[in-house]
């Protein structure tokens, strides 16, 4: 092929067989419009959402107060040892029991079994934690299931205890062995 030929080829009115085939791209529009431009266009709008939403996360970081999950539950001379009480927590939906156990250990868990979502009981005589609907029984201790269908340990709740009073103050969903 000749270098008139070649050089020919590129323009737009040439007359050549091999320009015919991509007659719907325009040349001016394939370089406006190419990966790299689309590329830095993305990271660019990426940048610009990211920077505008910054001041925003560094207020919703910065209000954050720590005891905001702290919630009172009782007087620590109102529960007994060996006996329970029953609250609500993290929110008003949830209820959680709290125990005060024979060596007066506090423990609190939430109150929904981990099989069907039955509410547990305070055991006394066995000093377990009951689901009724299933015969499933689990260790005041630290949660775990001890007998009957129930897989998994019950949500543990976090407590500090100051000044005479009980706060629930935290949760921990997967807490192991303890």
């Amino acid at each position: 092929m000749s270098n008139d030929k070649k050089l020919k080829r590129n323009e737009k009115d040439t007359k050549d067989d091999m320009i015919h085939l991509v007659d719907n791209l325009n040349r001016d529009e394939d370089l406006k419009f190419n990966r790299r431009a689309f590329l830095k266009s993305a990271v660019g709008a990426s940048l610009t959402i990211g920077l505008a939403t910054l001041p925003f996360s560094v207020l919703a970081l910065n209000s954050r107060d720590e005891k905001s999950n702290r919630v009172e539950i009782a007087k620590l001379k109102d529960v007994p040892k060996d006996s329970s009480i029953n609250f609500n927590y993290p929110t008003d939906d949830e209820p959680a029991i709290l125990v005060h156990t024979k060596n007066g250990e506090l423990k609190a868990y939430n109150n929904k079994c981990t099989h069907l979502q039955c509410p547990v009981f305070y055991e006394k005589e066995e000093s377990v934690l009951l689901c009724p609907c299933h015969r499933g029984f689990f260790s005041v201790d630290n949660g775990q299931p001890l007998a009957g269908p129930p897989q998994r340990e019950l949500p543990m709740i976090e407590l500090e205890v100051e000044a005479g009073t009980i706060y629930a103050v935290g949760r921990k969903i997967r807490h192991g062995e303890e």
